[in-house]
């Protein structure tokens, strides 16, 4: 996995922002100001890509994929971290769980903040 093709990705989810925390040296991902994504480092520094993920699927994946781990620094059962070195999981796996880590962020917002979100980059709603 790159990050640039992740990256790349992820901004391209409609009303995506994108931004850097610099205290823990990761790149962020949100959808109405709630994080779906987070590419940053282990405690040793190894590069790691960590999504929300609905909990039985979270367990599934964990045993399926030896580079899926309970999420890096975040809740254990609603978060999976996959290493970036990663050749078991497929690009296309990963890219299955970033859309689903952003429905799931999505799908709990207000409605009203679900409707903003819609009407973002639409012209004919403006």
């Amino acid at each position: 996995m790159e990050k640039e093709i992740i990256h790349a990705y992820c901004i391209q989810l409609h009303g995506t922002t994108y931004d850097y925390q610099e205290e823990w040296q990761a790149d962020r991902y949100h959808i109405g100001g709630k994080m779906y994504a987070m590419l940053g480092g282990n405690r040793t520094g190894k590069p790691v890509l960590t999504l929300k993920c609905e909990p039985s699927r979270a367990e599934e994946l964990r045993e399926a994929y030896a580079s899926i781990i309970p999420g890096y620094y975040m809740n254990k059962t609603h978060w999976n971290s996959i290493y970036m070195d990663a050749e078991d999981v497929p690009m296309d796996l990963v890219e299955n769980l970033i859309q689903h880590s952003y429905e799931l962020v999505f799908n709990k917002l207000t409605k009203k903040a679900q409707q903003e979100i819609q009407l973002i980059g639409n012209p004919s709603n403006k």
